[in-house]
C-alpha cells in the first residue's frame, strides 16, 4: 500500500496542473459529467476550477470518460426524466404508442345498401345484361325490354321493347360518354339507342346468332356472338365499311374487354380460350396472343388500370380459377382457385384490388388484394349464380345481378385518396395544375 501512495500523489498533482492550465474546459467538462454520473454532493464540491476538494483518487472509469462524454439524445433525456417521476405503470414508450392516432380499420358492409327487384333477369352464364354509365344510370335487360334506372333520383324508364319482334335482350353496354346504349338481341341484331331522345339511331345486322357480349372503344363497338365471330363496328363509317371481323374462337364468344389504353381487345369464349387482339389489326386477322390454361368457359375478363398489360381472367364451373397474365410478354403470372364458377371480374379504380362474382356452388362475391391474392371480404346474399356485375362511375360501389331476379348494390371499394386531395382548398400544388 505504501508503494502506491507516491503514484497517487503524483497523479493528483498532474490533475491539478491540467486544471490550472485549462480551467474553463475542465470546469465545464467535469460539471456536465458530474450532472450525469455523480451524486449531488459531488456536484457541490466541484464549484471552482482547481479546488482541492476534488476527489483525490478518481476511478478509472471517471478518468476515462471525462473527455469522451457525449450528451444523450433529446428523446432519451425526455424518456428518462419523464419515466423517473411518472406514476403510470406503463413505460414511456408504451404511453407514446397509445398517444399516436389510431389507424381506422377498413370496414366493408356485409349487406347491400340497396336491393331492387329485377323480374325476368335471365339465369344465363353467357349473357351480359347489366351496365352502369358514367352519367350514373344503370341499364338492365329484362326479358324483351331494356330499363334505365337513375342512381341520382331512382327514376325508372323503359328504353325499348322487342316483344312484337319475338326477340329478347341478350346484352347491354353504355358508350363511354354515357349518351348511347348498345343492345344485343337473341336474333343477332344490335341496336344503338340515344338515351336522351329515347330513339333508335342505328341497327347492325352482321351476326347470325345471339350477341352476348358488347364493348365500346370510342366510336368503335366490338360485339361477340354465338356465331363464334367478333365484329368491330366503326359507327363513324358508312355501313359498308364499318365492319372488321375477327375469327379465332371455336365456340360462342361470351366476354369482351378493351385495355385501358384502347389498343387491345381481350375476348373469352366457351372454347375455354382467352385471346388478345390488336385494335389496329385488319379484317380476318389472327390474335396476337392466345391463352389456353383455363379448363372451362372464359366469361370473366378484366384489365388492370394500375399495371400496364396486366390481364385477369376467370374460368367456369370445371375450372374455378382466376388467372393473371402479362400481355406485354405473354407470360402467365399467378392463379388462385376460388372454389366456384367465376362469372365476373372488375378491378378497383383506386387500389390494387379485384372483385369477383361466383356461381356454382357458393354464389358469393369476393374481394381480393393484388398481388398477394388474399381475401379481403366475402359477401353473400344472392340465392342464384351472381352472373352480372357493374361498377359505379365513382368506383366505390358495385351492383350485382343474379337469377334470383334481384339487383344488389354494395359499398365495397374505398374512396380515392387522390380525389380527396384534389378537393382540398389547401392543396396549393394541385391548385396550379
Amino acid at each position: 500500500m505504501g508503494a502506491d501512495m507516491p503514484d497517487a500523489m503524483e497523479e493528483n498533482n498532474n490533475q491539478e496542473n491540467r486544471m490550472a492550465a485549462h480551467p474553463g474546459i475542465i470546469h465545464s467538462t467535469v460539471s456536465v459529467q458530474a450532472t450525469s454520473n455523480f451524486s449531488s454532493s459531488s456536484l457541490h464540491t466541484c464549484g471552482a476550477a482547481g479546488s482541492s476538494s476534488l476527489p483525490a483518487t478518481p476511478t478509472k472509469s471517471a478518468k476515462r470518460n471525462v473527455f469522451t462524454y457525449s450528451p444523450k439524445k433529446q428523446s432519451e433525456r425526455l424518456l428518462t426524466s419523464t419515466s423517473t417521476f411518472s406514476l403510470s405503470p406503463l413505460s414511456e414508450k408504451s404511453c407514446q404508442m397509445l398517444r399516436q392516432p389510431r389507424k381506422i380499420g377498413r370496414k366493408i358492409p356485409k349487406v347491400p345498401y340497396k336491393v331492387l327487384d329485377a323480374p325476368e333477369l335471365q339465369d344465363d352464364f353467357y349473357l351480359n345484361l347489366v351496365d352502369w354509365s358514367h352519367t350514373n344510370v344503370l341499364a338492365v335487360g329484362l326479358g324483351t325490354s331494356v330499363y334505365l334506372w337513375s342512381a341520382n333520383n331512382s327514376s325508372v324508364t323503359r328504353l325499348c321493347d322487342f316483344q312484337l319482334d319475338n326477340n329478347a335482350v341478350t346484352s347491354v353496354s353504355w358508350s363511354e360518354r354515357g349518351d348511347r346504349v348498345a343492345v344485343g338481341t337473341n336474333k343477332g341484331n344490335i341496336q344503338i339507342w340515344d338515351t336522351r331522345s329515347q330513339e333508335r339511331i342505328q341497327t347492325l345486322s352482321h351476326h347470325t346468332a345471339r350477341v352476348g357480349a358488347l364493348a365500346w372503344n370510342g366510336e368503335v363497338l366490338a360485339s361477340g356472338s354465338r356465331d363464334r365471330c367478333i365484329n368491330l363496328n366503326d359507327l363513324r363509317e358508312p355501313p359498308v365499311y364499318q365492319k372488321r371481323k375477327f375469327n379465332g374462337h371455336k365456340q360462342e364468344v361470351c366476354g369482351l374487354k378493351w385495355s385501358p389504353d384502347h389498343m387491345y381487345l381481350a375476348s373469352g369464349g366457351n372454347d375455354n380460350r382467352l385471346l388478345v387482339w390488336s385494335h389496329n389489326a385488319g379484317n380476318e386477322s389472327t390474335p396476337v396472343q392466345t391463352y389456353t390454361d383455363h379448363q372451362a368457359a372464359v366469361k370473366a375478363i378484366a384489365w388492370s388500370p394500375h399495371h400496364h398489360g396486366l390481364l385477369a381472367s376467370g374460368g367456369g364451373t370445371a375450372d374455378r380459377y382466376i388467372r393473371f397474365w402479362n400481355t406485354l410478354t405473354g407470360q402467365a403470372l399467378q392463379a388462385v382457385d376460388t372454389g366456384s364458377q367465376v362469372c365476373n371480374l372488375a378491378w378497383s379504380k383506386h387500389a390494387a384490388e379485384l372483385v369477383s362474382t361466383h356461381g356454382y356452388s357458393q354464389n358469393q362475391i369476393l374481394l381480393w388484394k393484388y398481388p398477394s391474392l388474399t381475401q379481403i371480404a366475402k359477401l353473400t346474399g344472392h340465392t342464384y349464380r351472381v352472373l352480372y356485375l357493374a361498377m359505379s362511375p365513382d368506383g366505390e360501389s358495385i351492383v350485382t345481378g343474379a337469377g334470383d331476379e334481384t339487383l344488389r348494390f354494395w359499398n365495397i371499394f374505398s374512396k380515392s385518396r387522390s380525389s380527396r386531395e384534389r378537393r382540398s382548398s389547401l392543396d396549393l400544388l394541385n391548385a396550379f395544375r
